[in-house]
């Protein structure tokens, strides 16, 4: 189950994201928020895989907003503004839906946010080894398995 919020400041277009995830079988929407300053606090006690985000909203742009998150969920983009698409993929949007959109469109965003969660997941299930170079040869070498790393020059001591 991925757990989602959804953040505008226009409270029909929460309605419709609400509606359009409640009928996504693996989209959990958990919160949505008018403004901000709620979701930042709510967002510091609680964990989300994948943030729904208008941009043109009051206090604070969106892209400004999710560039000041210490902590970057996987971002879906919603909004009535076309001139932000290019701005919005230098910050690795998973897509950007233009509104009015409609549930075919979104459903598309989620899978594509989904595939993103997934990959994601799947990298850090991975990376429980490393090979490093020892005398020529290449050797395994189990993450769990290292104590201790030195810089040595040109080198490193495990």
């Amino acid at each position: 189950m991925i757990h989602c919020i959804a953040i505008d400041d226009e409270p029909l277009a929460l309605q419709l994201i609400s509606e359009y995830c409640g009928k996504i079988s693996f989209l959990q929407l958990d919160k949505v928020f008018t403004n901000t300053d709620e979701a930042t606090i709510w967002l510091q006690q609680n964990k989300v895989d994948l943030l729904f985000l208008d941009i043109q909203m009051p206090d604070i742009n969106g892209l400004q907003f999710y560039k000041s998150l210490t902590e970057k969920p996987p971002v879906i983009f919603t909004t009535a503004y076309k001139d932000f698409a290019v701005e919005g993929f230098n910050v690795d949007a998973v897509d950007y839906l233009l509104k009015p959109f409609e549930y075919d469109r979104f459903l598309k965003a989620a899978y594509k946010g989904k595939e993103y969660i997934d990959f994601l997941s799947s990298q850090e299930l991975q990376l429980n080894s490393i090979f490093v170079k020892v005398n020529y040869e290449i050797m395994k070498v189990n993450l769990k398995d290292i104590e201790l790393i030195e810089a040595l020059d040109d080198y490193i001591k495990l």
